[in-house]
């Protein structure tokens, strides 16, 4: 397990699984690689570390949350998100809600473990590979500038996940016509200095980033958390309230 102790899980796991297509994304062509990868929407409530929710409601959306994932056996990784590159490495059984130190990334060689990032508007950012390594990623502008898909992408290699087989997917989040930001960020994210405000593609940058280290089976999400703001929160809409992007390389499952 990574440094941080693993503590009791928000809900007990009990009643109803999350429906997590609806309003959300499941990325189903992970499916045969028997991982679960979604994006959760509006319809699932918020799952932002920080809400004025009552606390009944986000018991109750937590506890389906892990019903979905193995009920009380289920084990689910979370960091406090910095819009940085750390990855945590999760190793181990365990069980209940992991909420690790400051780390915008997660990783897992084991299937079984649960890792989630919140995210509204910034990239959710899914890998998986047939051997069952995974990892969830929260890849804002400055995640982005940061590299922090790549750095997930070398963790992984390291760990035997070989390049060619490995797979990236971008979900729900702001698209490049929602998205603009200043000259300064601008010149961050591409090196090029435009000069005024400009919109950008946060997601097609990732996939460059991910081509770049050798990923070739690469897909985007069509939703956009802005455009689509009946159905997901979205930061520049003005919403307070948080998506889920969870990955877990189901136990005992493999490829085929």
């Amino acid at each position: 397990m990574s440094a941080a102790g693993a503590a009791a899980a928000p809900a007990a796991g009990q009643g109803d699984a999350l429906d997590v297509r609806q309003g959300g994304e499941v990325v189903d062509s992970f499916a045969e690689l028997g991982v679960l990868a979604f994006t959760t929407g509006r319809a699932a409530g918020s799952f932002g570390m920080q809400t004025t929710d009552p606390v009944r409601d986000v018991t109750a959306r937590w506890g389906r949350l892990r019903t979905l994932l193995g009920g009380s056996s289920a084990r689910l990784a979370t960091a406090f998100q910095v819009h940085g590159n750390t990855v945590l490495q999760h190793r181990g059984e365990w069980q209940g809600f992991l909420r690790g130190p400051e780390a915008d990334g997660h990783l897992s060689a084991e299937r079984g473990t649960a890792m989630a990032v919140t995210v509204a508007d910034c990239v959710p950012v899914f890998l998986a590979h047939p051997n069952g390594a995974a990892a969830a990623l929260h890849s804002g502008w400055r995640g982005t500038v940061a590299r922090i898909t790549e750095v997930a992408i070398a963790q992984l290699a390291a760990l035997g996940a070989g390049l060619s087989e490995l797979r990236l997917h971008c979900g729900p989040a702001i698209c490049g016509r929602c998205y603009e930001v200043s000259a300064d960020v601008y010149a961050q994210l591409t090196g090029r200095d435009p000069g005024r405000p400009t919109p950008v593609d946060l997601r097609a940058l990732i996939a460059d980033h991910a081509r770049a280290a050798g990923v070739r089976s690469i897909t985007i999400s069509p939703l956009c958390t802005r455009c689509n703001n009946d159905r997901f929160f979205s930061h520049r809409a003005g919403d307070a309230g948080r998506q889920l992007g969870v990955i877990q390389a189901v136990a005992g499952r493999t490829r085929g």
